[in-house]
């Protein structure tokens, strides 16, 4: 790891805002198809290591400790991006999916069961100058 990438990193790591966890949720985009292929969580060292061996790593909240995505199922991530949303507490990471996402086998763990979307109407007379469904919303005084 050169000086630069070092810096950088350590850049990043303090920027993150961890939760009250230490966790910071990352989504996970296919770079080809743009498809969000899954959320993981990553604290510090898991980080760290997605961001300077180039392989997606989480830390696993159910089993306590890290996991390199394909070490057993052969199904990688190879990072192509990183970067923290607006607030500094969400990663996207954009990768070259190697095989299925999902310990499902499906592509992605977002295509198993989609929900129908929620339409609401608005009110009478409510109008919201926005195409596409709208939610009503009661106003309390």
């Amino acid at each position: 790891m050169t000086d630069s990438t070092s810096t950088s990193t350590e850049a990043v790591l303090d920027r993150a805002r961890f939760g009250h966890d230490g966790l910071l949720p990352a989504v996970v985009q296919e770079e080809s198809s743009k498809d969000v292929l899954m959320l993981g969580w990553m604290d510090r060292e898991a980080l760290r290591r997605t961001l300077t061996e180039g392989r997606v790593t989480f830390w696993s909240r159910s089993r306590q400790e890290y996991w390199r995505k394909g070490d057993t199922s052969g199904h990688a991530q190879y990072v192509r991006a990183a970067a923290l949303d607006c607030d500094d507490d969400t990663l996207l990471v954009t990768v070259e999916q190697v095989g299925a996402a999902c310990h499902t086998g499906a592509h992605s763990c977002f295509e198993v069961d989609p929900l129908d979307p929620v339409t609401a109407s608005a009110p009478a007379g409510a109008t919201t100058g926005a195409p596409g469904p709208t939610t009503a919303v009661e106003e309390t005084r």
